[in-house]
């Protein structure tokens, strides 16, 4: 299976923020929308990083609750590792794995097209593994 099946199942929506939103409406923005990270995109739609629930709890252990109204920029992770609709979810799950992060953007001719989720590669590998030990136990019971 490839990132693309799994952007057609679940949809494609991008939710992102700008670089100086206040952490707290960044915050609101991963309530609202049950999500547990979102994109940060300048206002060309160029993506400069990525935040997550994790750097949220971070920022507020380190600096306390005033850190709330600090702009995401200066949380917000660089360097943002993408992947490619047409990438294999193994290939996804052990670049996930090895980096230890848990949102991709999904990128196709220099636009994203979508974020995926180890979430979401996790539930349609296990769905994949599924349907193959069905499929092979109908072969095995046909085959007698």
């Amino acid at each position: 299976m490839i990132v693309r099946n799994i952007l057609q199942r679940k949809g494609s929506e991008v939710i992102s923020v700008a670089p100086d939103i206040s952490l707290h409406e960044m915050a609101k923005v991963l309530r609202e929308n049950k999500i547990g990270a979102v994109l940060v995109l300048e206002s060309d739609k160029r993506l400069v990083g990525v935040i997550s629930e994790r750097d949220l709890v971070i920022a507020v252990a380190k600096h306390g609750g005033a850190v709330l109204e600090s702009p995401v920029r200066d949380f917000m992770t660089e360097g943002v590792y993408t992947c490619s609709p047409d990438d294999d979810i193994k290939a996804v799950l052990e670049k996930m794995t090895a980096r230890r992060i848990r949102h991709l953007p999904v990128v196709e001719d220099s636009n994203i097209v979508g974020i995926i989720s180890i979430g979401d590669a996790v539930k349609h590998r296990i769905a994949e593994t599924e349907a193959e030990a069905e499929a092979l136990k109908a072969y095995i019971t046909t085959s007698r």
